[in-house]
């Protein structure tokens, strides 16, 4: 009896296993004629029964659900039909994850020794078509990207970046390339990171594309934004310092630098800072327009004048100058103005007013010229709009208004 019993228990283990064998080929069976729902739930019993579970074609037939599903949906998308870009887009990551752990499986030895990893070509083929073809991966991502899912949209990023470090691709011909695709990607994810609130993530990656050498202005910029909601003072300041250092003509780093100075009460560090930068490099017309800028913040404003000057000497295109030193002008004015209506005798009334309504109208070409300039500058274009407003010039403040109403879109 006991014989009897073992045999069948046996019997039994055998037909389990064989059980779980013929779903793995129904399985793949199923995602050929496009039935997926049945596929995955074939393959899902088998992924999880040990006699299957630790095979490399239980993975590889996982993955290859996901892969047909993904060309089913690519071929409707290519013929303008409607098709579900979420579902094709999880196919992918689906199919992605489940080739990394069944080529994992492939490249363990046999009793002899050997690796068989029968697999590995289909599975590389397939990977390199996801990142490689502009439809797949990288239209998944912007898709998200677009519709602001940052997290979900970080999530593919970090899959498709992961990609070319692959062992299975690292050990194909040719290799994947880090190339424009991949650098543009690594930067909006860091972007998608930073959006989502994931700070520590966007620090990693704004670092690498520095390193990368993409966007790298910009990605110091954000680098130091993002120490800077971190509240991490000694990193943002670093950052600052650095991108000053690489990019000295960038006048938005020192600009921020002095800005941290001048507003944590460290006045004379600011004033060093900039005044060592101009020293080193007298021909900056940027040094100079920040050392406008803070003059004018430190209520110096001959001085802050002067440097305005000198930027424009050294730069006569240089709209920020023209608009500082525009700026500088009207708040003279308007605050003599503003203290002159507590003037009782009427010529001292009278000679500031019109001392006051001078310096606005100074401030008129100034503006003017920054607008001509850079005329998307909404900052430039709101001053100007003040100066026709005084100047009582209703004709050119209606026109301004609209312009600025047609860049905000309104």
């Amino acid at each position: 009896m006991k014989k009897i019993i073992l045999t069948m228990a046996i019997v039994m283990s055998v037909a389990g296993a064989f059980g779980q064998k013929a779903n793995v080929s129904k399985a793949q069976s199923n995602a050929k004629s496009g039935n997926y729902s049945a596929a995955r739930e074939l393959i899902l019993s088998a992924l999880t029964n040990p006699e299957t579970a630790n095979s490399a074609e239980t993975w590889y037939v996982a993955g290859f659900i996901g892969e047909k599903e993904n060309d089913a949906l690519w071929i409707k998308a290519k013929q303008k039909l409607d098709y579900d870009k979420t579902a094709k887009g999880k196919a992918m990551i689906e199919s992605i994850g489940y080739y990394i752990k069944a080529d994992e499986l492939g490249q363990t030895p046999d009793e002899k020794g050997k690796v068989k990893n029968k697999y590995r070509k289909d599975m590389v083929n397939a990977i390199k078509v996801y990142y490689e073809n502009n439809d797949n991966l990288f239209t998944y991502f912007a898709e998200l990207y677009d519709d602001k899912q940052n997290k979900e949209a970080y999530d593919v990023a970090q899959t498709m970046l992961s990609i070319p470090d692959l062992p299975m691709i690292q050990q194909s011909v040719p290799k994947i390339q880090k190339d424009t695709l991949y650098f543009t990607v690594q930067y909006y994810a860091g972007l998608a990171a930073a959006k989502a609130g994931m700070h520590n993530e966007a620090i990693d990656l704004f670092k690498k594309s520095i390193a990368d050498k993409y966007e790298q202005v910009s990605s110091f910029q954000l680098l130091s934004g993002e120490y800077q909601t971190l509240e991490d003072t000694v990193n943002y300041v670093l950052t600052l310092k650095e991108g000053f250092i690489k990019f000295p003509s960038e006048s938005w780093f020192l600009l921020n630098l002095i800005n941290f100075y001048v507003y944590s009460n460290q006045n004379t560090e600011a004033v060093a800072y900039l005044d060592n930068a101009i020293a080193n490099d007298p021909q900056v017309a940027e040094y100079y327009f920040v050392k406008g800028q803070l003059e004018s913040r430190l209520n110096n404003s001959d001085q802050a004048e002067l440097n305005y000057n000198k930027a424009i000497e050294l730069n006569p295109d240089y709209a920020g100058a023209y608009a500082g030193k525009g700026y500088l002008l009207y708040n003279q004015g308007a605050s003599i103005i503003e203290e002159a209506g507590q003037i009782r005798d009427n010529d001292q009334y009278n000679a500031a007013k019109n001392k006051g309504e001078n310096l606005i109208r100074q401030s008129l070409p100034l503006l003017e010229k920054a607008v001509q300039l850079n005329g998307q500058e909404l900052e430039y274009l709101e001053n100007l709009k003040l100066v026709y407003y005084r100047l009582n010039m209703i004709d050119k403040y209606n026109e301004i208004t609209t312009k600025i109403n047609e860049l905000r879109g309104q």
